[in-house]
């Protein structure tokens, strides 16, 4: 299980992408249905629903750019207009609406960041000031000021104040002073700015879990004490402060104090080893991972037991 995308308003219907698959279903997963038409053999590995028009889905590949589907996924057509040319761009680990907008993402690929301000119509690359990034990973928008980002990549953090126009690196306290200019100084995997305090941000590395508390200036380590530092992904509750979950190889943890106590929340689950981890926006007890090997659970009551989704396809039409 490689990715989880889930509806904004209907929380039955929700798409998941596997190494060879996009698939959806409207029943919570009873049934799942392929939707994979239009799709070429490249991996999916990020997927985003449209929060404003969520008939609207975007598939970021492994080498071969975005994908889009108007009609929740039936179809697929190729959005790669301004990555096409350099192969490598065609990576795109994260896409990321500007709240309120339908017309306006910003994409994490490895080659830098990407905007479009036409729905995906084409793409323009936003990376001055991103000195020596060889590979940029996920993407944050300040839900408050949208002209706020924060960009993980492959040596550290990254912060624009001004729409992705410009970018200064924001290492301090993520890794010694003396390797600060490094590119491969610390990978990010994940970045969420808080959305009921902005000035707060969290970071996932394969290194560690950190914290901000003024806007990105200076870092702290939190979770040191987590079975395992090299985590997939991290997400923030989207209705209580300071609830935060981290998925890594040793099962997902959550702290409900902004990252000083954690508390393992496994029961249930049949592999540790998580990939993808998402939370409901419309009921945040109701969880989502995806695993390795051992595919999709949920959980209804914020960890406390998780459940498995299985893959069963639902009956063609005859």
């Amino acid at each position: 299980m490689v990715e989880i995308a889930l509806h904004p308003t209907k929380p039955d219907l929700l798409y998941i992408a596997t190494n060879d698959y996009i698939f959806k279903t409207r029943d919570s997963g009873k049934t799942w249905t392929n939707v994979s038409k239009g799709m070429t053999h490249s991996r999916v590995i990020s997927l985003a629903v449209d929060p404003l028009l969520p008939a609207n889905v975007y598939a970021g590949t492994k080498g071969d750019a975005v994908f889009k589907s108007f009609n929740g996924g039936h179809q697929w057509i190729s959005q790669r207009k301004g990555l096409e040319g350099v192969t490598i761009t065609s990576v795109v680990h994260e896409l990321k609406f500007v709240p309120g907008s339908s017309q306006h993402i910003f994409a994490a690929t490895s080659m830098g960041v990407f905007e479009t301000e036409n729905a995906g119509g084409t793409w323009t690359k936003r990376m001055d000031g991103m000195i020596e990034v060889l590979m940029v990973v996920t993407i944050d928008v300040d839900p408050n000021q949208p002209q706020t980002l924060y960009a993980g990549t492959s040596g550290g953090v990254y912060r624009s104040f001004d729409g992705a126009k410009n970018w200064i690196k924001v290492n301090n306290g993520l890794v010694p002073p003396e390797v600060l200019k490094a590119s491969r100084a610390l990978s990010v995997v994940k970045i969420k700015i808080d959305p009921h305090a902005p000035h707060i941000v969290y970071t996932a590395t394969l290194k560690g879990l950190y914290k901000t508390t003024n806007n990105g200036e200076s870092w702290q380590r939190i979770g040191e004490g987590l079975p395992d530092q090299f985590f997939s992904d991290l997400i923030l509750d989207p209705i209580t402060p300071g609830v935060v979950y981290v998925a890594s190889r040793a099962g997902v943890h959550v702290s409900r104090d902004g990252g000083q106590t954690w508390d393992a929340i496994n029961e249930g689950l049949t592999n540790l080893n998580i990939r993808a981890l998402v939370v409901s926006p419309t009921d945040p007890a109701t969880l989502y991972v995806g695993t390795n090997r051992a595919g999709l659970f949920r959980t209804n009551n914020g960890g406390r037991l998780w459940e498995p989704v299985p893959l069963t396809l639902a009956p063609r039409n005859t």
